[in-house]
């Protein structure tokens, strides 16, 4: 499969407000019509005190070519048109969000498909957990993703039961070159313990030591987030 990303960067609750309620009424009522069974929408739980505040939709996509399709079918919808009129209709000094991200995203061979996590936490509770490895170079990012297929990193995370929604490789983005993948916990005390228990895993320190393996992630960045009341994961 693939994802398409898209990351909200908003500046106050009025964007955030604007925003969520096109995505809400307008955007993923327009998907599911389309064909898009799941959708999840997800904030970061620093938004509060964030000066950029975001709000990351992820879109599972059976083809590449459906971002192209969408992006003409959501101009000529005349509901999406009407329920996101709001948020469609802002003006110019009075946007509703600062600037957006999109990533296109091949999942990992280990994980073809996405997976929506049987999690029983309370839902203010439950973590979403966003994580983005940036290579320093292209073959060595390649060895990362070799990691997680061949170097048994996904069965690792399965066998710890850390829920993963994805894994996948980002071929167009903002940052490159770059894999990016989210695993989800009943609560914050739970998604310590099972990273806790996957350092001290002898798979990992196995796997982590490995030459092949070594320096292959440049930089990362842990992005932890709610649900949305909204959202199909």
């Amino acid at each position: 499969m693939y994802y398409q990303i898209i990351v909200y960067h908003l500046k106050d609750v009025a964007q955030i407000q604007s925003t969520e309620q096109y995505l809400k009424n307008a955007y993923l009522p327009f998907l599911h019509k389309a064909g898009v069974e799941k959708i999840g929408v997800f904030k970061p739980i620093t938004n509060d005190t964030s000066s950029d505040k975001r709000i990351y939709v992820l879109i599972p996509l059976k083809t590449i070519d459906q971002i192209d399709k969408l992006d003409e079918a959501i101009w000529k919808d005349a509901e999406h048109e009407k329920n996101g009129s709001v948020y469609l209709n802002t003006a110019y000094n009075q946007p509703a969000f600062i600037r957006k991200e999109n990533m296109l995203v091949k999942a990992f061979e280990g994980m073809p498909g996405y997976s929506v996590p049987n999690l029983t936490g309370l839902v203010t509770e439950k973590i979403y957990e966003f994580r983005s490895y940036e290579g320093p170079t292209e073959k060595m990012y390649r060895s990362k993703v070799d990691m997680f297929n061949v170097g048994q990193e996904i069965q690792l995370f399965e066998r710890l039961q850390f829920n993963a929604l994805f894994y996948g490789s980002v071929l167009v983005g903002d940052k490159m070159p770059n894999l990016v993948y989210m695993t989800s916990f009943n609560n914050m005390a739970e998604r310590d313990a099972k990273w806790k228990d996957f350092s001290a895993d002898p798979v990992w320190k196995d796997i982590s030591t490995r030459p092949k393996y070594l320096n292959t992630v440049s930089h990362a960045d842990i992005i932890l987030t709610h649900a949305t009341e909204y959202s199909d994961f």
